[in-house]
């Protein structure tokens, strides 16, 4: 997914990278936060603990129906109901005083599967240690999506836009200091600037609103998805899901929203015009010209995660044919960016080209200018990071494909013990089960996870069906799957494991969501 910055940039929200990085807000002036989320692509699709590693799979240590009848005498497994028991001598038990643990095995099985198991000799009951088999839970139901874009507040387009808490604060700050300015300008207005001051705070969001709808509406258009967009502190961040498939949507989606801000400059600025100097409607009205000329000049900026480095990526990555090349050359023009601000925002301050004298800026000014320039620095330097990181990440997506990471799996009925299935299992090389009906049909996959729970000397007497979850549409994963697609696939429908079938309709294996999580890390952690 695609994020747009701090009144800015498209940048890609799959950013959830195995790395993790710290997220930074972006900001209004149209720096870019990145959100790596893939890096655990599959982290957000279980619900179940993570199964154990490959120590853990069911072939390490199975119990076979031999070993368990060699454990158990009296046992009989759960395929074998119409086996005779007159071989077993009634006065085997007759006679003999059974211990407390004896006696609550055999009261605890006495019936199985609703029926008694009769033993020969005598009329004598035969009481066989054989717990029924766990039940079958409902198949996990897909979290409801958290709340993490603020305060709802329309859906223009169809998207839905949200205030984070933390525009309260940049708000608060932006009232703070344009309250101040105002006292030296219109004195007369008293305390009443500080309204003056909330109201130009939410003109100026207004206006980063429209920036960012600029990048939604050009990624409709493209037929990309917007998941959403969010204002916060320094700017705002159109989520987009997919990237640009050419540089020249790249270019363009980029562009239009400085280029919007611009817009809204030149709109103010013949506004201007028409309102009296000196008074609150031009005050505002001048505010509002030089921020958006301001958002869409340092968006402009060459280097990531700002809009102008998506502009340069994307004229890299014309010439090479090689987006990861526009990548690498747009990131560290970000970083080079970063190390300007850091630097040279405090000297330009001290210096007076910002509009005050040197004089004027000292003392707690100075610091908060240092403040300022060093939280901007951050923004960027990060934003350059995890832009290289996605990069990466994209790369290597194709590298996931759902043929090669799906284990082997053999066909079990529901009332097959699970010693018996895992024994199959490991004749045939697998290391997966997927319980089907009497024609062969899929039912449920059986969990690694409640496999590795069960006992050794348990498994006799467990069915494979107290252990499977159910499928549902979205556990059918086509063998053809690869990349991205994949991972929207897991996604959309969040488990631990899948069942992968061929085109046909044939069943090819079980992908377990631990398996695509090892080789995403695995695969990020090689170097280009």
């Amino acid at each position: 997914m695609v994020e747009s910055g701090g009144s800015g940039r498209p940048r890609p929200d799959n950013e959830q990278s195995a790395e993790h990085p710290a997220t930074p807000a972006p900001a209004a002036t149209g720096v870019q936060q990145s959100e790596p989320r893939a890096a655990d692509p599959t982290a957000a699709h279980r619900q179940q603990p993570d199964p154990h590693d490959d120590s853990t799979t069911p072939e390490v240590a199975p119990a076979t129906g031999d070993e368990a009848d060699a454990g158990q005498p009296g046992a009989q497994r759960a395929d074998d109901h119409d086996t005779a028991d007159g071989d077993e001598p009634a006065e085997g038990r007759a006679g003999t005083e059974k211990t407390d643990e004896t006696d609550a095995d055999a009261d605890e099985t006495e019936t199985r599967n609703g029926h008694h198991t009769a033993g020969a000799g005598a009329g004598a009951e035969a009481r066989r240690p054989a717990p029924p088999a766990l039940p079958k839970g409902p198949p996990p139901q897909r979290p409801p999506e958290q709340p993490r874009g603020g305060i709802l507040m329309g859906r223009p387009f169809g998207v839905p836009v949200y205030v984070a808490p933390s525009w309260f604060l940049v708000a608060a700050l932006i009232t703070w200091v344009f309250g101040g300015q105002l006292d030296r300008v219109l004195p007369e207005l008293g305390a009443a600037r500080y309204l003056v001051s909330l109201f130009f705070a939410v003109a100026f969001y207004a206006s980063v609103l429209i920036h960012e709808l600029a990048h939604t509406i050009a990624a409709l258009r493209f037929k990309l998805p917007v998941r959403r967009i969010q204002l916060q502190f320094f700017g705002g961040v159109s989520e987009i899901e997919k990237e640009a498939e050419t540089p020249g949507r790249e270019f363009w989606l980029a562009f239009v929203g400085p280029l919007l801000s611009l817009a809204l400059a030149g709109v103010f600025y013949l506004a201007m015009n028409t309102v009296e100097p000196g008074t609150v409607p031009g005050v505002l009205v001048a505010g509002l010209m030089i921020s958006n000329l301001i958002v869409a000049v340092f968006n402009l900026l060459p280097g990531l995660p700002l809009d102008g480095g998506r502009m340069l990526r994307a004229v890299v990555w014309k010439i090479t044919g090689r987006p990861m090349s526009g990548t690498v050359a747009a990131a560290w023009v970000g970083r080079a960016l970063a190390v300007s601000v850091l630097i040279g925002l405090p000297l330009l301050t001290q210096s007076g080209a910002l509009g005050s004298g040197a004089e004027d800026s000292v003392g707690m000014d100075t610091v908060t200018d240092a403040l300022l320039a060093a939280i901007l620095a951050a923004i960027i330097w990060t934003g350059a990071g995890n832009s290289l990181r996605m990069a990466r990440l994209r790369e290597h997506l194709p590298e996931l494909r759902a043929r090669t990471l799906t284990r082997r799996a053999v066909p079990v009925e529901t009332h097959t013990p699970l010693s018996e299935a895992l024994r199959r299992a490991n004749d045939a090389g697998a290391r997966a089960l997927v319980v089907v009906d009497a024609n062969g049909e899929p039912l449920s996959l059986v969990r690694e996870a409640a496999i590795v729970g069960v006992p050794e000397h348990r498994r006799p007497w467990v069915a494979v069906s107290g252990l499977a979850q159910d499928l549902s549409d979205g556990m059918r994963v086509s063998a053809e799957l690869a990349g991205e697609d994949l991972l929207d696939v897991l996604r959309a429908t969040p488990a631990t494991e899948y069942l992968v079938v061929e085109e046909t309709g044939e069943i090819f294996g079980v992908l377990s969501a631990a398996d695509v999580e090892r080789a995403f890390v695995k695969a990020m952690a090689r170097p280009n």
